[in-house]
């Protein structure tokens, strides 16, 4: 499945503010009815979603956040820690009031966000889509070599600030380099506008140091092996896009959700890696929107 159109750069929605924690969350909200909430992960944001979005909010009420430190969401003083993260989407969610008949779409560290607050609020969860989602911990074995010795770096104190956060790898190599299709100027330029400085990439450094790598961080393993068990017992209905390359999806995890996962969905992407939104919208957001009136 490919396409080979362009993929729009524009963000054509209203920009929308929610005091959380004492510190203000960025979101859009489009359409009416239950509610479906986007999550992102590093180093993106609610723009993820721009072209998604509109294939929805006809059916429902469409709500993509910035996760706290991230996009147009304020920077606070704060570790960033999982914990953290979590902390801040539980107060977004329970301060606009959508916690009841949810639908969540989640992608990368959104994903495991998304995967914990439906575990923790299981009786208020409708439905989950996922892409490139963590579900299960993971190891440096795992990884190519290119991709190991990057997470090695990025986890170790010095080597990991320079890299994140002065030299900016996240940003100007790993995102674009994750996309398949080449991200044009513009779009690259709008992720790189919310982290302008190394003190503004707190929440980008944090995110690799935080994902469960060989028994490590010990709590956020417990988690993501808590919420992975959880999800071969639930019936609510499932939808997984995966791609041919994909980093966190791959055949083998395809392959376990297919197994393990009742009520699921899938869909191949084809050429894909990890940031599947920029490459296939119009597939993901067709696909969303059929998998959703079917609920």
């Amino acid at each position: 499945m490919s396409e080979t159109t362009e993929v729009p750069s524009a963000f054509p929605f209203e920009s929308k503010y929610l005091d959380v924690h004492g510190s203000k969350m960025h979101y859009i909200d489009e359409g009416e009815g239950d509610p479906i909430l986007f999550l992102h992960g590093n180093p993106t944001s609610s723009y993820l979603w721009r072209n998604i979005v509109p294939h929805l909010r006809g059916q429902a009420r469409c709500i993509a956040v910035d996760l706290i430190g991230m996009g147009k969401s304020d920077h606070p003083d704060i570790a960033y820690r999982y914990d953290d993260q979590y902390r801040y989407l539980g107060g977004f969610i329970d301060g606009l009031g959508i916690g009841s008949n949810l639908t969540l779409v989640i992608h990368d560290w959104g994903s495991a966000l998304g995967f914990r607050w439906a575990h923790d609020h299981a009786d208020d969860v409708r439905a989950v889509a996922f892409m490139e989602a963590m579900i299960r911990t993971l190891s440096l074995d795992d990884m190519p070599g290119s991709l190991r010795m990057a997470f090695r770096m990025m986890r170790a104190p010095g080597t990991g600030w320079l890299m994140v956060s002065v030299a900016n790898i996240f940003l100007k190599k790993m995102l674009p380099d994750l996309t398949h299709a080449k991200m044009s100027k513009e779009t690259l330029d709008y992720y790189k506008s919310a982290f302008p400085t190394i003190a503004s990439r707190k929440a980008v450094l944090q995110w690799p140091r935080e994902v469960p790598l060989d028994g490590k961080p010990a709590d956020n393993v417990a988690i993501v092996e808590a919420y992975r068990e959880w999800l071969t017992r639930t019936e609510f209905p499932k939808l997984l896009f995966y791609g041919n390359a994909g980093v966190a999806i791959k055949e083998a995890e395809v392959a376990w959700c297919r197994e393990n996962l009742s009520n699921l969905d899938v869909v191949d992407l084809g050429d894909a890696i990890h940031f599947v939104q920029e490459t296939h919208p119009e597939t993901i957001g067709t696909e969303l929107s059929k998998w959703y009136s079917r609920l």
